[in-house]
């Protein structure tokens, strides 16, 4: 059964060590055949260390949880707080929509959407996030509502959204919905 031991510098918060432990657990037993119980993970502080000839005291900052920055996010979309929206995003910013549609502007998103619906939102069932390097993978997924054009209302509509979140920023997001199924003739 497998015990890790994480060492850190003080000065990380709490529920950042929860986090961590979480996290760390986690990837455990996706790598070794372990049953929750029998999977141990703990947290020693340091006071102080030295590396590269340089003297530390305490650790870096941690990172916000990449799916409270993408339901932020998200709502401040919902909500069509663009000034919001923008502050989730990393200047690089890339949204990939059904039909291979690519843009980098909110601006550009809300015309294109303009001329598909009137109002949407969102219903979130999920959400699930992986790790890839210095990035967090976020799904969220459940149903859309909204209204069409024509003033008709739709609901049920599943979507799943793919976010790439890098050092608190969103970096990708990309829409796989049915909205072209329900859509009016």
């Amino acid at each position: 059964m497998p015990v890790v031991s994480i060492t850190l510098l003080p000065g990380y918060a709490p529920d950042t060590q929860h986090r961590l432990v979480n996290r760390v657990a986690q990837a455990v037993r996706s790598v070794i055949d372990t049953p929750e119980a029998g999977t141990t993970v703990f947290v020693n502080e340091v006071s102080t260390y030295r590396r590269d000839g340089k003297v530390f005291s305490e650790g870096r900052a941690a990172h916000p949880v990449a799916s409270d920055v993408v339901r932020q996010f998200l709502q401040a979309m919902q909500a069509r707080d663009m000034e919001l929206a923008q502050t989730f995003l990393s200047p690089d910013f890339r949204m990939c929509f059904p039909g291979s549609v690519v843009m980098h502007a909110l601006q550009d998103m809300t015309a294109w959407a303009a001329q598909r619906y009137a109002r949407i939102g969102k219903d979130y069932q999920q959400f699930e996030e992986s790790w890839q390097g210095d990035t967090t993978v976020v799904f969220c997924h459940g149903s859309l509502h909204g209204t069409w054009i024509d003033g008709s209302t739709f609901e049920g509509v599943r979507f799943i959204d793919r976010m790439e979140v890098r050092s608190g920023l969103i970096t990708r997001q990309d829409v796989w919905n049915d909205l072209a199924e329900h859509r009016p003739a």
